[in-house]
């Protein structure tokens, strides 16, 4: 249990130190404070656990001892699978997406870029090599009973505030849901004005994700209602092509089945570009 406390420990002061940097860059980005991160603490745990990750994975504690070059690509794949799953979840529960790369160049899904993945894995080489072997030389000094306290009060304190954000978080998405509009853009404006006027914690959800497209229950249901359609439509349109060299072939339902085919399309198409429109 010494080795998990140690790493509780870690992926809390490396979760502090990512809210810090995540900050200071929106600071410089909008010249102003803004309170980064979906939990209300000032850490972010993506960063912590990217950290802890690493190490476990190519740090030498538990078994290999990764090379600069091994190093670096663990940073990059195992920080950049945390962020995309972050953003995928968060996408998912609380139908919105908080952040989006789609503008930058080598992006995957709008989710992470090959910009932060690069900095990730110049980040894990520096720590995993440099600062990881000085902080657990320290940190196997403190008195194991304090170390495992500490720990205990570290993951008691980000459980409840978890819990208490992801409570936040689900107000947010039923006025995402009740929110009238007919595409991404019209309700992302209108939920940025509501939360503006919010109770202090919610106002920081928007504070914390300034560009923050919302993104409907209804809107997403409407296309993948129509993405249904136009592919029963297609399927239809292409059982009636099967038979056009049969004697007997229908020319009349063909054409009226490649209509419906290309209904349906326009259809998709159009709820598609509507989730698609940028805030």
């Amino acid at each position: 249990m010494q080795l998990f406390y140690e790493f509780v420990i870690m992926a809390f002061i490396f979760s502090i130190l990512g809210w810090i940097m995540e900050v200071t860059l929106k600071y410089i980005q909008y010249h102003r404070f803004i309170d980064r991160g979906f939990l209300i603490g000032p850490y972010c745990p993506i960063y912590g656990f990217g950290v802890v990750g690493v190490t476990i994975l190519v740090g030498g504690l538990i078994g290999w001892k990764g090379t600069i070059l091994e190093t670096f690509m663990a940073g990059f794949v195992i920080c950049g699978f945390l962020e995309y799953m972050t953003s995928f979840y968060m996408e998912k529960m609380f139908h919105a997406r908080w952040w989006d790369y789609s503008t930058k160049p080598m992006n995957l899904n709008g989710r992470i870029w090959i910009g932060n993945l690069i900095l990730f894995g110049i980040a894990s080489v520096v720590i995993v090599r440099f600062i990881a072997p000085h902080y657990f030389e320290f940190i196997d000094q403190i008195d194991p009973v304090i170390l495992s306290v500490l720990a205990w009060i570290i993951l008691i304190f980000m459980s409840a505030d978890y819990v208490l954000s992801h409570i936040l978080m689900n107000i947010v998405k039923k006025e995402i849901d009740n929110t009238a509009g007919d595409n991404t853009e019209e309700i992302s404006l209108r939920m940025h004005e509501l939360l503006k006027n919010r109770s202090l914690l919610q106002r920081r959800i928007y504070q914390a994700y300034p560009d923050f497209k919302a993104i409907p229950q209804d809107l997403k249901e409407r296309y993948k209602q129509a993405k249904k359609e136009y592919k029963e439509a297609r399927k239809e349109l292409k059982s009636v092509l099967t038979q056009r060299f049969n004697a007997n072939f229908d020319t009349e339902l063909f054409l009226k089945t490649r209509e419906n085919a290309e209904k349906k399309y326009k259809e998709l198409n159009e709820i598609a570009k509507n989730i698609r429109k940028r805030f």
